[in-house]
């Protein structure tokens, strides 16, 4: 299998970005030891020239990687077919123990990403690189997240054998069963519809008294966290249910596919990009006293929380669009 074109292409792209990020994290680890912007010394430039250097190596990797993520989630959904017992992405990533943790690892590697991004953005508009330091540190950070990301998912592509035996999503999110999927869609609907509403409305509220006090970032870092898990957590439960019209059918992975839409994709790119920006308001706190971002970051932190409650909207504004028209009501 390890000929099909998705496995190839995401193959590739994992050792890619780890290609990249390594080499910058070698050059970031030496900013961070010899970097002293009070010096005119050659080796001090000569760090200042690397610097554009890796800001011009890391973007494009990270922005591979988002990429890479939708892939991995439409080729393990596209892949189902080979496998005996699969109806959608939920039995290809059961096929081995390196399924789930390759999609939880492509997850946690979007988000630390987006923080970096965020604060590279925010360094650039400063004149005196104000966020080298916390910047580069993530950096090192990030490197061994993203090689782990890449053993895992190479572990899962590489070890798929055709028709195998696996589980259905009804076997992985059905009432009864052990596990913690099941556990999320034994939810009961009733408790985590109003639960779903009272975070929207929270994360809305903290927003705007955020724009218009510039303070609580930190809440709002928080809230925006609790409704990305919030969501997940409601989809499972019952937003699936309205969705599929079916009132066992709690599986997030079937909205990937033709016959509903393919909403999954904006429903999931939604919360994933209102979670990164959201998080990046309170990664942005510690620094707004630094004398080159004053005037600058208040405004990059406004378009962050914008950007993360028109995205929270846009989530619950499908899934409301799709309770109201389904014929189910629980």
């Amino acid at each position: 299998m390890i000929q099909h074109p998705g496995i190839l292409a995401l193959l590739l792209a994992s050792f890619l970005v780890s290609l990249l990020l390594v080499g910058a994290g070698w050059q970031g680890l030496r900013i961070l030891h010899g970097w002293d912007l009070k010096s005119g010394s050659e080796g001090q430039l000569d760090l200042e020239r690397r610097t554009y250097l890796v800001s011009t190596l890391v973007p494009f990797a990270l922005v591979i990687h988002f990429l890479s993520l939708f892939l991995f989630i439409f080729t393990a959904d596209n892949l189902h077919t080979q496998f005996v017992g699969a109806m959608c992405a939920a039995g290809s990533l059961a096929v081995n123990p390196f399924g789930y943790p390759a999609l939880l690892a492509n997850i946690a590697v979007c988000l630390v990403a987006g923080m970096w991004l965020i604060l590279h953005r925010a360094d650039t508009q400063g004149y005196d690189y104000p966020l080298i330091r916390p910047k580069y540190t993530l950096l090192l950070g990030l490197v061994p997240l993203v090689l782990l990301e890449t053993w895992l998912q190479t572990r899962y592509l590489t070890g798929l054998k055709a028709d195998v035996m696996t589980s259905c999503c009804g076997s992985l999110f059905g009432h009864g069963r052990q596990g913690f999927a099941a556990e999320l869609a034994g939810l009961p609907p009733r408790t985590m519809q109003p639960a779903f509403w009272a975070t929207f409305m929270l994360l809305g509220l903290a927003g705007l008294v955020f724009l218009r006090s510039r303070k609580g970032a930190r809440l709002f870092a928080l809230l925006s966290l609790g409704f990305l898990l919030m969501a997940v957590a409601s989809l499972i439960s019952f937003f699936c249910l309205y969705i599929y019209a079916l009132p066992s059918h709690h599986c997030p992975f079937c909205l990937l596919q033709r016959e509903y839409g393919f909403v999954g994709y904006p429903l999931y790119g939604s919360l994933l990009g209102g979670g990164i920006t959201g998080l990046g308001v309170g990664a942005l706190a510690p620094f707004r006293t630094r004398k080159s971002l004053v005037v600058t970051l208040p405004g990059l932190q406004a378009k962050l929380a914008w950007t993360t409650l028109a995205l929270a909207a846009l989530f619950t504004l499908v899934v409301g669009i799709w309770m109201a028209m389904s014929p189910l009501r629980l």
